[in-house]
């Protein structure tokens, strides 16, 4: 059963320049590349709709100049898109006044930018309680709400530290917590871990994924990372001057890309981190004996070693615990070198 969806952005255009409202309603909300550029305008967002649903991280990504973070900033509008529609919890926010706006942001959405932006002559413990203050939450009240957060992100023990005295990687934690302190519905992180080390990046991933299987919050995250998306999302939508290309599942993207500009980001990407037992499985229930049991939602790179490791086939269930079909070693071998297998 599919979740509700909580964030509905529906045509939604973002046109910079002098008239851009004018020249979109007169080519009827259906400018092309020359009339954007005839009317002297950016499109910097076109035509844009992504469905977000409740409890999933949905990835944005794109090169640098395709719309990812212009296209965020419109969900959450901190920038005014030109024309479309956007729903969230099935309100719509562009008819809200900036007074509702500000509400929402500071009670139901929390934000994380590449730049942590912390306030250098604050503490740790005072950075994530931040936003509870600026809420008019009491001191008491928002202290043990940050030192919760604090303790979630792993920096417990620094609560009196000052930013300078943090390691990128801790400083990134502490903007983490201070989103998380007010408990957002909607999760906006834009390319959260793109500015630190590769190791330290792997690591803040790693704690990502742990935060989300504890809290599991409707997520947007940017980035222009494919190996990263793939870590990360349920769905990934591929922005390319402006528009959204493709919005599918990672397996979906690169079984079956929808133009060549997705398929080069798929190109290299090993199969095995993304594809799932249901991809490569041999339909049905199993006769005979077999090794035991693997969700049919795991991927390839995570049960490889077990599955060729065994003489005997596993079963795939799904998430009732049906038996759904069979994988052996040949498949996950056929998967890990890039062969085709046999029809």
């Amino acid at each position: 059963m599919e979740k509700p969806i909580l964030l509905d952005c529906r045509g939604v255009w973002k046109l910079y320049g002098a008239g851009a409202q004018d020249a979109y309603k007169r080519h009827g909300g259906a400018l092309s590349s020359e009339q954007i550029r005839a009317a002297g305008l950016v499109g910097a967002v076109r035509d844009a709709t992504v469905q977000i649903r409740q409890g999933e991280i949905f990835v944005i990504m794109g090169l640098s100049g395709s719309g990812k973070s212009t296209l965020v900033r419109c969900l959450s509008r901190l920038i005014e898109p030109t024309a479309g529609e956007i729903l969230f919890e099935g309100r719509d926010l562009l008819s809200m006044t900036d007074k509702e706006m500000i509400d929402i942001r500071r009670r139901k959405m929390g934000m994380v930018f590449q730049h942590f932006a912390l306030l250098p002559h604050l503490t740790v413990l005072q950075n994530a309680a931040f936003p509870l203050e600026v809420q008019g939450v009491p001191r008491a009240k928002r202290e043990a709400r940050a030192r919760e957060v604090i303790e979630l992100v792993g920096l417990k023990g620094r609560e009196a530290y000052y930013p300078r005295q943090l390691s990128g990687g801790q400083q990134q934690r502490v903007g983490i917590a201070r989103s998380l302190a007010v408990e957002p519905d909607l999760w906006f992180l834009d390319e959260p871990f793109s500015a630190l080390d590769p190791l330290i990046r792997r690591e803040m991933q790693d704690e990502f994924l742990r935060l989300q299987g504890m809290l599991h919050k409707t997520i947007v995250f940017i980035t222009h990372d494919f190996d990263e998306a793939i870590r990360l999302a349920d769905h990934i939508a591929v922005m390319k001057d402006g528009r959204v290309v493709q919005v599918a599942t990672p397996e979906e993207l690169v079984l079956n890309p929808a133009t060549e500009y997705v398929g080069e980001f798929t190109r290299h990407v090993p199969r095995s981190k993304v594809l799932t037992l249901r991809s490569v499985m041999t339909p049905g229930a199993p006769e005979g004996e077999t090794a035991g049991d693997l969700p049919e939602t795991q991927r390839i790179e995570a049960v490889a070693d077990k599955v060729e490791a065994s003489p005997l086939p596993f079963r795939v269930v799904n998430a009732e615990g049906d038996v759904v079909g069979s994988i052996g070693g040949q498949a996950v071998i056929d998967v890990l070198i890039g062969r085709k297998p046999a029809p």
